[in-house]
């Protein structure tokens, strides 16, 4: 695999300001939580430095990968799912990435699934709650996600839902049924949600 200050290099090199930016802020957060959470901080860093490789490429660049990597059709033209399962896919070949924790935390980082790993749900909640972000309710949803992980993950889900029915786009069906896994696990916990 290649080295974090390899990917590193590549990201400064390649990225936009503001994407670098917030990738930085992504794997700073994401470390923190790796931290409290007792997960491998290696393949922390390393997924919260490549989950957004394919964010900010052309649409068209986007549909090639779709076709040519035999990715479902639902992410044609659509660069918000798609940019996820293609980076999984081009880390392997770019960077090397074998290890399948890093690879999925990338994939699913923004549409989570049912029974997210640990570094799963790290990746998807730092992407929503790096310094950087600022939309209405993300000072409430970093509030929660000091308490707790799945707390955090689910309500953001549930934003991201809300969001998304909104404003009328496609939602992956995968994000529906994480947020229903993650609320039955809470649930059977006996925590209110």
């Amino acid at each position: 695999m290649t080295s974090i200050s390899k990917i590193e290099e590549y990201i400064d090199r390649n990225f936009s300001e503001k994407r670098r930016v917030h990738t930085y802020g992504v794997r700073d957060t994401a470390l923190k939580l790796a931290e409290k959470y007792d997960c491998d901080m290696y393949k922390t860093e390393v997924a919260a430095l490549l989950h957004d490789l394919y964010r900010g490429v052309s649409s068209d660049v986007l549909n090639y990968h779709v076709k040519h990597l035999n990715l479902d059709k639902k992410y044609l033209n659509n660069p918000n799912l798609s940019h996820g399962p293609v980076a999984a896919a081009m880390i392997q070949r770019d960077f090397k990435v074998v290890d399948s924790e890093i690879i999925d935390a990338v994939r699913y980082h923004t549409t989570g699934r049912p029974a997210m790993s640990l570094l799963d749900k790290i990746i998807y909640i730092s992407d929503a709650t790096e310094p950087g972000r600022n939309y209405p309710g993300v000072d409430r949803l970093r509030a929660v996600l000091k308490e707790d992980l799945d707390k955090a993950c689910l309500l953001s889900l549930k934003k991201t839902i809300d969001f998304v029915i909104s404003e009328g786009h496609f939602l992956d069906p995968m994000t529906k049924a994480a947020e229903e896994y993650l609320e039955n696990e809470i649930n059977k916990k006996g925590e209110i949600v």
